[in-house]
C-alpha cells in the first residue's frame, strides 16, 4: 500500500526532509513566495504522513488483537475484533480521500458560478434547485456559505449566481461538480404539463488570498455601486452598498450585494475577481488548463456531466463515473458525497498515482 501511487509513503517522507533542510536555510524568507509555496507544501505532506502513521498504528493494534484471538479464541474479542476491522476500513477509505486532495488550491474555500442555459424560466428555475443542492450539502458538512451575487429571473429561479462555500478542502471536494447538469422533468410552468429538459452549468474555483501572484492595478478597474436587492419590508437596502468592479484588461465583471457595508462588497467582489484572474492564468497554460476545466462544456445536449430524471422515472446517474440513485430527492436535498466521493477516487487518484 504504501509503494506507489497515493499511499506513496517513502517519497513523501522524503520529500518532507528535503522541505524541512530548506526552511532551516538562513536565506529562506529572501524569497517570500517562494517561501509560502514551501511551507504549503510541507503543510500537506505533514498532514499527509501524519494521517498515515495513525493509520499505521491502529492497523498494528488490529494485528495485535487478531494474533491473541488466533491463539486464544474468545468470543468477546471476536466482536471487538470485527468491529475495529469495520472502523479502520471506514478510516482508510476516508483517509485515501484526504490523501488525494493534496492539490496546491485543494484545501481551499470554494467559489461556485451556476449559469443557466438556453429555456427560460425553466433553466432558471433548474438552477435555483442547482443553488439549493450545494448549499444544503455544505450545510451538512458544517461549511459556511454566502451568497456572492444573485441576479433573479422573471418568474422564477434565478438567471446568475455566485456563491462561496467556506471550509476545509471546500473547493477539493466541490471541483468535482464543475460541469453542465440535466434536469428531466415534468415542467410546473406548463399549462400542458409536458415533459422539458434544462440544462445548467456549474463552474467551481478556489478562492484565492491576497498573497497570490496576481497583479491588479487600481487604474484597470472600472468600479459601479448599486442597490442591493431585497425582499421587502424593512431589510430593504436604501443605499448603493452593492459593488460591481470590472477589470478592463479581461472585461471580467464581479459583483457582491449580501454584505452590510459598500466597503465589505467590495473586499468580497476583489477576492472572487483575484480568483476569476488566476483561473484566467491557468488557461494560458494547457496543462493547467486541462486540469482545472476538463469538465467545462457546453450548456447543451450530451455535454452533461450528471442528470437528474424525475419523469418518467427518478434517478440520479453521473456520466463519468456510472454511479446512480434512485433517490434524487436526498440529492437535490445535498446528499452528493457518493458522486463525489467517487469522481476524486477515480480521475484524482489515476492523475496522482
Amino acid at each position: 500500500m504504501i509503494s506507489g501511487g497515493i499511499f506513496d509513503l517513502p517519497s513523501r517522507k522524503i520529500r518532507l526532509e528535503e522541505l524541512e533542510k530548506l526552511i532551516g536555510t538562513g536565506d529562506f524568507w529572501q524569497d517570500k513566495e517562494g517561501a509560502k509555496k514551501i511551507l504549503a507544501e510541507r503543510k500537506g505532506i505533514d498532514r499527509i504522513v501524519q494521517e498515515w502513521d495513525k493509520l499505521w498504528r491502529r492497523y498494528k493494534d488490529a494485528s495485535e488483537l487478531y494474533e491473541l484471538v488466533r491463539s486464544e479464541p474468545d468470543e468477546v474479542m471476536e466482536k471487538e475484533l470485527a468491529v475495529e476491522i469495520t472502523a479502520l476500513e471506514e478510516e482508510l477509505s476516508k483517509s485515501e480521500l484526504k490523501f488525494i486532495l493534496s492539490g496546491e488550491h485543494d484545501s481551499s474555500n470554494a467559489i461556485l458560478t451556476i449559469h443557466p442555459g438556453a429555456g427560460g424560466t425553466e433553466s432558471q428555475d433548474w438552477a435555483q434547485m442547482l443553488m439549493r443542492m450545494y448549499i444544503r450539502w455544505a450545510e451538512r458538512r458544517g461549511y459556511s456559505v454566502e451568497i456572492n451575487d444573485m441576479l433573479p429571473g422573471e418568474e422564477a429561479g434565478v438567471k446568475s449566481a455566485t456563491i462561496s462555500i467556506k471550509g476545509e478542502y471546500a473547493y477539493g471536494y466541490l471541483k468535482a461538480e464543475s460541469g453542465v447538469h440535466r434536469l428531466v422533468r415534468i415542467s410546473p410552468f406548463d399549462a400542458n404539463k409536458r415533459r422539458h429538459t434544462s440544462f445548467v452549468s456549474v463552474f467551481v474555483i478556489p478562492e484565492i488570498e491576497d498573497d497570490a501572484e496576481i497583479e491588479i492595478k487600481d487604474d484597470e478597474l472600472k468600479v459601479d455601486t448599486f442597490r442591493a436587492g431585497g425582499a421587502g419590508g424593512q431589510h430593504v437596502n436604501k443605499s448603493d452598498t452593492a459593488v460591481r468592479i470590472t477589470h478592463l484588461p479581461t472585461n471580467i465583471v464581479v459583483a457582491c450585494q449580501n454584505e452590510r457595508s459598500q466597503y465589505q462588497n467590495k473586499v468580497t467582489a476583489m477576492k472572487i475577481l483575484r480568483s476569476k484572474l488566476y483561473e484566467l492564468k491557468l488557461e494560458q497554460d494547457k496543462e493547467k488548463m486541462d486540469e482545472f476545466h476538463s469538465q467545462k462544456k457546453d450548456i447543451a445536449w450530451g455535454s452533461q456531466i450528471r442528470s437528474y430524471v424525475l419523469h418518467p422515472y427518478r434517478m440520479v446517474k453521473d456520466h463519468r463515473t456510472d454511479v446512480e440513485t434512485g433517490n434524487a430527492d436526498a440529492v437535490l436535498d445535498g446528499e452528493l458525497d457518493k458522486f463525489i466521493d467517487t469522481y476524486l477516487l477515480k480521475f484524482s487518484g489515476n492523475k496522482q498515482g
